[in-house]
């Protein structure tokens, strides 16, 4: 009974922290709505249902759904105190990303053949590239929004996904990326796969571009970059794209204007704080404010910051939860890192293992560069913070992802129970 208890604990504490904040938002304005209290017992019941099935079945890592589960809940509390309809939306989203994550769990575990299908991957990028290009609507500057009948979908989220798997088929079998020669005049030219990959790799980007999406072509960049330097024997390799990233981002600060613009806020916001700094000012005046322990929940004034409810999401939390809040929304993405590179480490297979650093790496940088932009660390772009900014795109991918990596550790698990049975 003690063990039981002892294990359980984890998921009590999440749910601990769910009681209070809702308890508080239900608290601090009159009039009191009993639906604060409805949602947030289906915040719990959600996680605790969740968690259940997880052991029940046994399905790998105990704790990677247990680190979400917090962050996803961080979220949710912010987001409903600072606007009620969107945070129900959001609750509803994460029931919904739930189901999506224990489908793709099943799915990536009952099919063989993920390592096949290279041109599905691509073929199914490129045509949510070209349909966001065609019908894509501008929303903050950025083509890169789908609207149907008043529901709007982000393309660029599910292609992260696609694009570590492409990746991973890549590692698994070269071949599929066949070389082929051109002829210049009297000679000979062979192009192989990695040049092959590296042109697909920035066409990616390339499409991200031309949507003025620079934080997810920042993003892929990353992925792509981390995992050839992982799995990449040749120093030449990594040197060269390292030259063309560098020439790109000389590039863009000089004869792009949007990236000029954010490098110079970047560098010095005050100098007009009332315009094109005013969102990064508020967000570092909201992080200052609220000190160590925050003003409270629904005490502060996070909603002088523009999109705070995506973008600027953590600088919310800072200033009602204090430092501690934003250092705990740190170390929980560092330890699902952690928990993520264990996986990549400790599984066998190829396709499995670059699946699993790459979804590891998607989240760990995308958190980096969300919030390194609101705490002026690096230049401002506008991606979402992982399991806590507002949106279904976003949530609904990650908890595909997460759900991915979630069968990749049960397949390690698998192993190290062969592993002992064989010993014994």
């Amino acid at each position: 009974m003690r063990k039981i208890l002892n294990y359980y604990r984890p998921v009590r504490m999440v749910v601990l922290v769910n009681i209070i904040a809702f308890a508080l938002l239900f608290l601090y304005k009159e009039p009191y709505d009993r639906n604060t209290i409805y949602w947030g017992l289906c915040v719990i019941g959600i996680i605790y249902l969740s968690h259940f099935l997880l052991r029940w079945k046994a399905c790998g890592d105990e704790y990677i759904f247990l680190i979400v589960a917090m962050l996803v809940s961080m979220g949710n509390i912010m987001i409903y105190r600072l606007d009620k309809q969107l945070g129900i939306k959001q609750i509803i989203w994460f029931a919904i990303g739930i189901i999506l994550f224990f489908l793709s769990y099943y799915m990536y575990r009952k099919f063989r053949f993920w390592s096949r299908w290279m041109y599905l991957y691509l073929g199914t990028s490129l045509v949510l590239f070209l349909l966001t290009l065609l019908l894509g609507d501008s929303i903050q500057g950025a083509t890169n929004w789908i609207v149907i009948k008043g529901h709007s979908f982000q393309p660029s989220e599910p292609i992260k996904i696609l694009f570590i798997f492409f990746l991973a088929c890549y590692y698994k079998y070269p071949e599929q990326l066949k070389s082929f020669q051109i002829t210049l005049g009297d000679r000979n030219f062979i192009i192989g796969s990695k040049s092959i990959l590296a042109a697909t790799a920035y066409t990616y980007m390339l499409f991200l571009v031309l949507q003025r999406e620079w934080g997810s072509a920042l993003l892929f960049f990353l992925i792509y970059f981390t995992l050839l330097y992982v799995f990449e024997e040749n120093i030449k390799v990594l040197l060269a794209n390292g030259i063309i990233a560098l020439l790109g981002s000389a590039f863009g600060y000089l004869f792009v204007y949007h990236i000029k613009v954010r490098v110079d806020i970047w560098l010095n916001p005050w100098a007009d704080i009332a315009g094109k700094g005013f969102q990064i000012a508020q967000s570092l005046f909201a992080i200052g404010s609220g000190g160590f322990f925050g003003k409270g929940i629904g005490l502060g004034s996070p909603q002088f910051i523009p999109e705070v409810q995506t973008d600027f999401i953590f600088s919310a939390i800072c200033e009602e939860m204090g430092i501690f809040g934003g250092v705990a929304v740190v170390l929980l993405c560092f330890i699902l890192a952690y928990r993520g590179f264990k996986i990549a480490l400790a599984v066998e297979s190829i396709f499995d293992k670059v699946v699993a650093l790459g979804i590891t790496v998607m989240f760990g940088f995308q958190t980096f560069i969300i919030i390194g932009g609101v705490i002026k660390l690096i230049p401002l772009t506008g991606i979402t913070l992982p399991f806590i900014s507002y949106g279904g795109s976003s949530l609904t991918t990650s908890f595909i992802a997460l759900g991915i990596l979630q069968a990749v550790s049960k397949k390690v698990y698998e192993m190290e129970d062969e592993t002992i049975a064989q010993e014994q």
